[in-house]
């Protein structure tokens, strides 16, 4: 008995074994291929659910469903008019055929290595018909220039009319890669320039433009405001000399209608008292001339000392 329950549970293990290698689920974001022996069986799967298989012969191989991306690297890449450039570019793919994505790539590495040949190059070859103005624009727009650059060559140039322009380009590159990686079993999405610069050599110049150029746009900002100051300065000092001119007549009015004042009461003054009024004058003479610091010699009989003789 003790032997028949043991070979009863190796045999339900076996069971259990082999129904769990001969199910599998597949899930909404994920199809499917079946191989036996290394060699694909029958069609892909792409409905989600539980499936079955024959068990420890064949085997499962799962395949994203959902829209994958590819980023590529930045290529140093020469246009039409001898312009080199870095660009960037990404796309966006998907396996709509499992079995034919199997049999040429096998996984999703060996499928971005595919894409970063196929894209690059094509890439490659449609810059290098382009102008560098046909990659940076996307349509002939007029633009508009602010006082600082309507002289200067750079309006000039974006003056130019371009025959594609920088979306088309894109398009074209899509276009021509679409067809290209749909030999194994993938859908192009879309392909998208991300980044577009120079290459070193030449950014360092441009760099160097573009530090010129607000050089100059400063240099006119400045030279306009000096131009500016010196007129508001000029202005204000005319204002200033003005206002001190006309404080400076009304004060001599002013000074004038006060001396004249003055006189007119000395004048009375005088005509009531001359002699009174020659002692006040005579005093006021003492006080500015006679101090301790300065001597003076004259004779006894001089006028200065008259009134002085008349206290004896």
């Amino acid at each position: 008995m003790k032997k028949l329950h043991i070979i009863l549970i190796l045999i339900s293990l076996l069971v259990i074994i082999v129904l769990f290698n001969a199910f599998y689920i597949v899930d909404e974001r994920q199809q499917m291929i079946i191989t036996q022996f290394g060699k694909p069986v029958g069609e892909a799967i792409k409905d989600a659910g539980l499936h079955i298989k024959v068990p420890f012969i064949q085997k499962v191989h799962y395949f994203d469903k959902r829209i994958l991306e590819w980023d590529g690297d930045a290529k140093q890449i020469p246009t039409s008019d001898k312009r080199y450039i870095w660009l960037d570019t990404f796309s966006r793919w998907q396996i709509v055929d499992p079995l034919k994505f199997y049999e040429t790539t096998r996984y999703e590495g060996n499928a971005h290595s595919k894409l970063d040949d196929i894209i690059s190059g094509i890439t490659r070859d449609v810059i290098s018909s382009n102008r560098l103005l046909e990659i940076v624009k996307s349509s002939n727009r007029e633009m508009t220039f602010t006082s600082e650059y309507s002289d200067s060559k750079l309006a000039d140039v974006i003056k130019e009319k371009i025959i594609n322009g920088r979306q088309a380009i894109a398009d074209s590159i899509f276009v021509l890669s679409k067809v290209k990686v749909a030999e194994y079993g993938i859908r192009l999405i879309d392909v998208r320039i991300k980044r577009l610069n120079y290459n070193q050599e030449v950014q360092s110049k441009v760099f160097e433009r573009m530090i010129s150029e607000r050089n100059k746009i400063a240099e006119k900002y400045l030279s306009e405001g000096k131009g500016d100051s010196s007129e508001i300065l000029g202005k204000t000092q005319r204002e200033l000399d003005q206002i001190q001119s006309e404080a400076y007549q009304k004060a001599q009015e002013i000074k004038g209608k006060a001396d004249a004042l003055a006189i007119n009461i000395y004048a009375n003054a005088y005509n009531k008292d001359p002699e009174f009024y020659e002692f006040l004058k005579t005093l006021e003479t003492y006080e500015k001339t006679i101090d301790n610091k300065n001597t003076i010699i004259m004779t006894t009989d001089s006028d200065y000392y008259k009134f002085l003789k008349k206290m004896e």
